[in-house]
């Protein structure tokens, strides 16, 4: 004998599936408007601080202030194209600050990721004493502005006033650090004594979450504190490494304040010294608002695929190391 569920009791059952899925679906849309909420300062402030200033850049660069005739008449913004990157482009100026910029980020870069974990290993070793205070003294040039470390070591190089080149005249040496074979390296100096100790802490952070029992496993496998640090820790920190290599590269390429601080006692420093003192002198200094923005393009494109190119580098030797 067949027996029939009740109209209602089936018309339940029908309706459960459906029910259950608008109730998935509205806790998809909340979930959604929170994501959106939340995210609604991020991206009003990426807009307002990074999406409109390279949209202005990028449209001013197509136009330039031009005067018609034999330049007797009223200035007037004609759309020029290409012209303002052709311009830099061509520029031997322009040029020679990318290539030096780019040595200065071969020596400062490896300089400031190796010193800063060097450092961060020797205080997450313990060996070091009042690892506090080791620490604190190390970060404090961090908090001085650039402007006022430069104006530091302005004093320090100059011949005259600086004691350090005075003791050194005093045992027979004589060194320029302005000079032409030594400017670079002197700024690489600022820039290091500037944001060692940042990075440090960033490196020390990361390594007081590897977990103590790896560490004492490798030490009772034999493993020296060298070893340790290089095949045991330096792994595990590996997206702190990349981070700071990364961040460092990008204000690397940005390289403005020493370089301007230092020009006016230096003549091996000329106003389109690095790309952004070349940006800046073409605004402010020659009025060609065009030819600033068409450089400021190229150097924010350079600076993206140098950072893309670090990241995917990063990705594939994980990739490898987890095979």
């Amino acid at each position: 004998m067949t027996t029939t569920a009740p109209p209602a009791r089936a018309a339940r059952t029908a309706d459960a599936p459906t029910a259950a899925g608008g109730a998935r679906a509205g806790a998809r849309r909340r979930e959604h408007m929170a994501c959106g909420v939340l995210m609604t300062p991020f991206l009003i402030l990426l807009a307002t601080v990074f999406l409109l200033p390279v949209g202005t850049a990028v449209w001013l660069s197509f136009f330039s202030d031009d005067q018609p005739g034999l330049g007797f008449g009223p200035e007037r913004t004609v759309f020029v194209g290409l012209r303002s990157y052709t311009a830099v482009l061509t520029d031997p100026t322009f040029i020679g600050s990318l290539g030096l910029v780019a040595l200065y980020c071969l020596i400062y870069i490896p300089l400031m990721v190796i010193g800063a974990f060097a450092l961060a290993l020797l205080l997450d070793s313990g060996v070091v004493r009042l690892r506090a205070w080791a620490q604190l003294s190390l970060f404090l040039p961090h908090a001085v502005p650039g402007i006022i470390a430069a104006l530091i070591w302005l004093y320090l190089y100059t011949p005259g006033l600086s004691p350090v080149v005075e003791l050194l005249a005093k045992g027979d040496i004589t060194l320029d650090f302005l000079g032409v074979h030594t400017v670079l390296p002197s700024i690489v100096n600022i820039a290091l004594w500037s944001n060692l100790g940042y990075n440090m802490v960033i490196f020390y952070a990361a390594l007081q979450a590897v977990p103590r029992e790896v560490i004492e496993a490798a030490v009772v496998d034999g493993a020296g504190p060298v070893r340790t640090a290089l095949q045991v820790k330096a792994p595990l920190v590996r997206s702190s490494i990349v981070m700071v290599a990364m961040f460092t590269l990008i204000w690397a390429l940005q390289l403005f304040t020493e370089p301007m601080l230092l020009s006016q006692s230096s003549p091996m420093i000329n106003s389109r010294f690095s790309p952004s003192m070349y940006i800046y002198d073409a605004a402010f200094t020659r009025n060609n608002y065009g030819l600033a923005a068409a450089a400021s393009v190229i150097l924010l494109l350079c600076t993206v695929a140098l950072s893309y190119g670090v990241t995917r580098w990063t990705n594939r030797s994980q990739k490898e190391a987890a095979r």
